[in-house]
């Protein structure tokens, strides 16, 4: 169950602030003296400013004194305004990039189970949950906090009789109001939950439009969208009718305490026991405590939404990824023939299908600037021995090793440094032509840009472009053909010039005519590294200098093309289907 406790996550993100945080509390101090002084001021100006004997400049001087009493108000209020928001602003974008950071470094089984969507909805609305308390809620509520403890002991110094009698009143309003405060604090994670999987639908739908268009199902899409916000909107205002009850119970008893205190000084003052200017300051006080808990009231809402919005950071900022980096990782020896690597007994199953193997027994070794090409029929393994040469994931048995060193001893900067990945479907990132081919090398020069574009086929429909290389892309590479984006993830793949190369059916959204031209072109990028190449369409793989058929996780076949063709196996049958297709 969610509690205010639940703000300790912050402790982290507070301690570089230690200054700004000592400031903060010293001008909230400070505010709430000057509040609980202005009442004994107005006791003073009424007592002996208004008395008959007074001088004007004595009511001059009550009046200035008091007026500088709202001067210091004013000047502490807004330095601790100040110092506030500077802290929740600066807190606030410290956890918002520690969290964004954190989730860049989890494996892809942890997207497995949690969705971007959710993600984003946690990057954005509980940071801004959090800010709000740190920078504003929290603040009042410690001021008010002070403030109300401040008029207490006040009181109970002026007129302790009746500092007593409001002090069971008190009592009688805290005990229903923690009852409500416990609703909302659960209605309040249950909201932000609500939102979120409406934020994940959003992120799924938005990120497959062009799917979605071409069925027809914008109208079942927004229906499946408005059910998800009617869901967050109905546990909302579920929260909002237990707080507004919470608000409305406290102004309530608080506006009785009031009118008690009021009622029990005016029979003072008849009674001759007090003075007018007594009865004004113990009000004052009165009014000063009631509103302090008022607003408490209304702050422990935001506190506890605060609270379950820095439970679901801290969940993300406390994941662990299911690939774990050795503490002293070995650094294997970058080689300019390419690199090798040997694979041992490899067995592996996804979390969500323990029972099946995606790879089952897989042994062999690929040396050093060779091209192996990787077949098989759909679901045979192959984009899985890709991502654990990339460790995206860990195998349950045997291991990998790259240049004689097992890839679970080196650090993951190293690894994925010395691969270049060209995936089936490329990604291509918001920004220009120039940032996304220098995606691997930031630092390249234009000359070696332009080499990789000239190499990829594509320098000259980059070159057609409005501002060539400096042309923005738009979200997702939208302005670009799916050839033309597949052009570019070659282009920096070439660029980043790393010992091991992974195509994964790298040419499948080329036309005939280009798909013929970038062959040749990454026939010459694979010389002088190591690559492996998925391939459905044979034709592609016939050169290479050596082919895996994989079938259910298992190597069943490994030899030349000629070899395989030869031997009359799976090759030969997936073969002879396409090489039939293609003659009909």
């Amino acid at each position: 169950m969610t509690s205010p406790v639940s703000l300790a996550g912050l402790r982290p993100f507070l301690t570089p602030y230690r200054l700004a945080l000592s400031l903060a509390g010293v001008f909230l101090v400070l505010a709430a003296g000057a509040t609980l002084a202005f009442p004994w001021a107005l006791k003073r100006l009424i007592d002996d400013g208004l008395a008959s004997s007074a001088s004007d400049a004595e009511l001059a001087y009550g009046f200035v004194r008091l007026f500088g009493v709202a001067v210091a108000l004013a000047v502490f209020s807004s330095a601790r305004y100040y110092t506030v928001s500077w802290l929740g602003e600066r807190i606030t974008t410290d956890l918002r990039n520690a969290v964004y950071s954190h989730v860049l470094q989890q494996s892809p089984a942890f997207f497995e189970t949690t969705q971007s969507g959710e993600v984003i909805s946690r990057l954005t609305n509980d940071t801004t949950l959090v800010q709000t308390v740190v920078g504003s809620s929290l603040s009042m509520g410690l001021r008010n906090l002070v403030m109300g403890v401040g008029a207490m002991v006040m009181l109970v110094w002026t007129n302790p009789m009746l500092m007593l009698q409001v002090l069971v009143v008190l009592v009688i309003v805290v005990l229903p109001a923690v009852t409500l405060g416990r609703r909302v604090r659960r209605l309040s994670r249950a909201t932000q939950d609500r939102v979120a999987d409406a934020s994940a639908l959003a992120g799924e739908v938005l990120n497959a439009i062009p799917v979605v268009q071409s069925y027809t199902a914008e109208r079942r899409e927004a229906s499946r969208f408005v059910a998800s916000t009617l869901r967050a909107l109905g546990t909302a205002l579920r929260r909002i009718r237990a707080r507004a009850m919470l608000v409305g119970f406290v102004i309530m008893a608080t506006s009785a305490v009031l009118l008690w205190g009021l009622y029990m000084g005016t029979q003072a003052v008849r009674a001759g026991t007090t003075s007018p200017g007594e009865l004004g300051q113990t009000v004052f006080y009165v009014i000063l405590l009631a509103s302090a808990f008022a607003v408490l009231g209304e702050v422990y809402g935001d506190v506890l939404r605060a609270a379950g919005a820095t439970e679901r950071l801290m969940e993300l900022l406390h994941a662990r990824s299911v690939v774990v980096e050795t503490l002293l990782p070995q650094q294997p020896v970058w080689y300019a023939g390419g690199a090798s690597l040997q694979l041992q007994q490899v067995r592996f199953h996804y979390a969500s299908r323990p029972g099946t193997w995606a790879l089952d027994g897989l042994s062999g070794d690929i040396a050093s600037g060779k091209t192996v090409a990787i077949v098989g029929p759909s679901g045979a393994g192959k984009t899985t021995l890709f991502d654990l040469l990339m460790r995206f994931h860990d195998p349950q048995q045997g291991h990998i090793e790259m240049d004689g060193v097992p890839i679970a001893h080196m650090s993951l900067h190293a690894l994925r440094e010395r691969i270049a990945l060209v995936p089936q479907m490329p990604v291509i990132f918001t920004g220009n032509v120039l940032d996304n081919i220098r995606y691997g090398r930031p630092d390249a020069s234009m000359e070696d840009v332009h080499a990789a574009a000239v190499a990829a086929h594509a320098h000259d429909f980059i070159e057609a472009l409005p501002q060539g290389y400096d042309t923005e892309l738009g979200d997702r590479g939208v302005r670009l053909s799916g050839g033309q984006r597949q052009r570019i993830a070659i282009a920096r793949a070439i660029l980043k010039n790393a010992p091991l190369l992974l195509l994964d059916e790298a040419t499948s959204a080329l036309d005939a005519q280009s798909e013929q031209m970038v062959q040749a072109v990454l026939e010459q990028a694979m010389v002088g590294r190591t690559t492996l190449v998925i391939a459905h369409r044979l034709a592609t793989v016939q050169r290479a200098d050596e082919i895996w058929v994989l079938d259910q996780g298992h190597l069943v076949e490994r030899g030349s093309h000629t070899e395989l063709m030869a031997r009359g196996g799976l090759y030969a049958s997936l073969a002879a289907l396409q090489f039939n297709a293609v003659g009909r």
